[in-house]
């Protein structure tokens, strides 16, 4: 066998390799979409019966403490605590913790809350290595919102501090710069109610606000971007959460809970330690080690993600706030399996162990590395047949036309209609986007993702991922908000 038939076996290889990884990948979230969309019909089918009316009326239902880190938020902090003041729910405080803020976060929101300073207990439930500084209550009858100053310490300090505050038997965390749908509480609490003695944490939908019409701290008209970058973000957001998090939940194998809204047993809390301070991704560390600890004590709980309620944020538009973040959430996975890799394939930890943190180790820690490979080998091969076509190899056919094209398919287009799925059940199910123009916006946007955004993602992850093996400092950056309802 020469030089030229090895490279020839060689590159096909290769090109073989991506097909199926692509593959493999892709129908992994075609079963999620199954999953998924199941899933939605049956709680929409419960929802109809759900009688939440009821619960809002409910003097016993489980009290609820919404915490809220904050750090230089004063774009939007008024708007999102507007927003958790606005919510029904028969039962809740709100802890709004100031982690050090620079700006004005803590005048503003004396001023929009008339906040004074009151001196509150702090227990030590789980620990924290901030001082707390000064409490605030309000004195405009709103005696369920509390502010706490502290000296910085980052966002899982921060919400130790706020798990010690908590006086409700549940413990929402929601980022600052969220604004929360009015029925939000009623819904991602509603597992603990019908399920109360397995159900040990819960996870809502996080949407962009970026281009909508917001109004006292409520999205009221749900727009698409305009501009690409939030766009794209939209399409990726919906098929992460209606897709990926839904067909997982449905497994019983759901890893993550965003930290943007999420809701937890504070016993639980309390019983694994809090918030871990030393990891990037604290937020599905929690989640992951409250496997763990289930699995070790044997403990039959369950972790479920809720399709109806609505955490909105608003989504970097800055390329390098963007691949920041990026690389610090891809930083924050490979911590996370690094450190919980004892997991991996042992069956006390059930679906968690057995299935979902390999599929996350071969299909979203290495992704990036792949992907960027198949990058590279796709510019090689249109090189070679370029060189095929000009005649420039002396007449060898290096490169078959159709395992090019099957690659492509396998990874573009296939991804593409799984996008279009994860927006047709999105529309089906909730009809966020009434306009046709902003179904338009969507659709073009799960189109423009696959050239561009998804090979400029995969090197930032990459490049967190290698700064997690390098265990280097990482630089978090501070992302500028226009504020809620901007879209300039």
């Amino acid at each position: 066998m020469n030089w030229v038939e090895t490279l020839r076996l060689l590159i096909e290889a290769m090109g073989w390799s991506f097909v199926t990884y692509s593959v493999l990948i892709n129908s992994s979230f075609l079963v999620l979409t199954v999953l998924a969309v199941a899933d939605f019909v049956g709680y929409r089918r419960r929802v109809e019966f759900a009688a939440y009316d009821e619960t809002f009326g409910e003097p016993l239902a489980r009290g609820v403490t919404v915490l809220m880190p904050a750090y230089n938020e004063e774009a939007t902090i008024v708007e999102s605590v507007q927003a958790m003041l606005a919510m029904r729910y028969p039962d809740f405080e709100i802890v709004v913790i100031d982690d050090g803020s620079k700006d004005a976060t803590i005048a503003r929101m004396i001023e929009a809350f008339d906040l004074v300073e009151a001196p509150l207990v702090v227990d030590d439930l789980v620990h924290s290595d901030s001082q707390v500084l000064t409490t605030y209550l309000s004195r405009k009858g709103t005696n369920n919102l509390v502010l706490v100053a502290k000296t910085n310490g980052g966002k899982a300090d921060a919400l130790n501090v706020g798990i010690n505050m908590a006086r409700k038997e549940l413990v929402c965390m929601v980022d600052a710069d969220s604004l929360l749908d009015p029925d939000s509480l009623l819904h991602v609490s509603r597992p603990f109610a019908d399920d109360p003695e397995r159900v040990v944490a819960a996870g809502g939908v996080i949407r962009i606000a970026n281009g909508s019409k917001v109004i006292n701290g409520r999205v009221t008209h749900v727009r698409m971007p305009r501009r690409w970058l939030a766009r794209v973000q939209v399409v990726e957001y919906l098929r992460a959460f209606m897709i990926g998090r839904a067909g997982w939940s449905a497994t019983g194998g759901l890893l993550i809970i965003s930290g943007a809204f999420g809701i937890f047993r504070k016993d639980v809390l309390v019983q694994v330690g809090g918030l871990a301070t030393d990891c990037i991704g604290e937020d599905a560390e929690l989640v992951v080690r409250i496997y763990r600890w289930m699995g070790d004590e044997k403990i039959d709980g369950r972790v479920v993600f809720v399709s109806e309620p609505v955490a909105w944020t608003e989504a970097p538009e800055d390329r390098a706030v963007l691949a920041k973040q990026r690389a610090r959430w891809h930083r924050g996975l490979a911590e996370i399996l690094g450190r919980h890799r004892g997991m991996l394939l042992r069956g006390k930890y059930g679906v968690i162990g057995l299935v979902t943190m390999p599929w996350f180790v071969v299909f979203e820690l290495l992704a990036p590395f792949l992907e960027l490979f198949g990058v590279a080998y796709f510019v090689v091969v249109m090189g070679l047949l370029g060189m095929e076509h000009l005649d420039l190899l002396g007449g060898r056919d290096l490169v078959d036309m159709w395992l090019v094209l099957l690659l492509l398919a396998a990874s573009v287009l296939y991804a593409f209609l799984l996008t279009l799925v994860a927006l047709l059940a999105e529309e089906v199910s909730y009809r966020r986007y009434r306009g046709a123009g902003d179904l338009l916006r969507a659709v073009r946007g799960a189109l423009e993702e696959n050239f561009g955004y998804r090979q400029l993602t995969a090197w930032w992850r990459a490049k967190g991922a290698v700064e997690a093996v390098r265990k280097s400092s990482h630089e978090w950056g501070d992302m500028k908000r226009q504020g809620f309802g901007s879209d300039q």
